[in-house]
């Protein structure tokens, strides 16, 4: 099964700063370690919570996507955050990433791919950044579970451009699908 969406902007930083800068030409995603320049890449953890732990874990969090939809419901609830201000490497619209099981690829423009790890687990960076925003970015189902809305983390396949306006196509993994747990 697959869906589709766009891109709808690119950011990347090569600081360990909480936002990254919007790059209107586009990122490059290189094989293995994520998107060329960005603090975050490389084959193992880059995250400096996750380095003090154990510096050689593979990096499952190579690239951030978040889709637009969220910027909107929280400008909607008094925050002024917009794409790239939240940390995330790719931002998406159409395509509901947070339905998406564990595993499936996602094909960016016309030669990048992905394969979704996990959720992102917003950090106490997000209150920092803007106070009471964690709590905006979780929510709770009908059954009482914690709903992460940060986004999705992926790991790169295929390298290449991603640009806005590029499109996405998502496609699932066989079944049984994996729900996506924090990574």
């Amino acid at each position: 099964m697959t869906g589709r969406g766009q891109v709808v902007a690119v950011h990347r930083s090569g600081s360990h700063s909480f936002s990254k800068f919007t790059e209107d030409e586009g990122i490059v995603l290189v094989p293995g370690l994520g998107v060329q320049g960005d603090a975050h890449a490389g084959a193992t953890v880059r995250h400096r919570s996750r380095v003090a732990r154990d510096p050689s874990q593979p990096n499952l969090r190579q690239v951030h996507l978040i889709h637009a939809k969220l910027f909107d419901e929280l400008v909607q609830a008094g925050f002024a955050v917009f794409p790239g201000e939240l940390g995330e490497n790719v931002t998406t619209r159409g395509l509901d990433l947070l339905a998406l099981p564990a595993g499936t690829r996602l094909r960016l423009g016309t030669s990048a791919q992905v394969e979704i790890t996990g959720l992102r687990n917003p950090c106490a960076q997000i209150d920092r950044f803007q106070p009471g925003l964690t709590a905006a970015v979780l929510e709770r189902d009908a059954q009482g579970r914690l709903v992460r809305k940060a986004g999705v983390m992926a790991v790169v396949l295929e390298g290449g451009p991603v640009r806005p306006g590029d499109a996405i196509e998502a496609v699932r993994p066989a079944l049984p699908h994996r729900p996506l747990v924090p990574v």
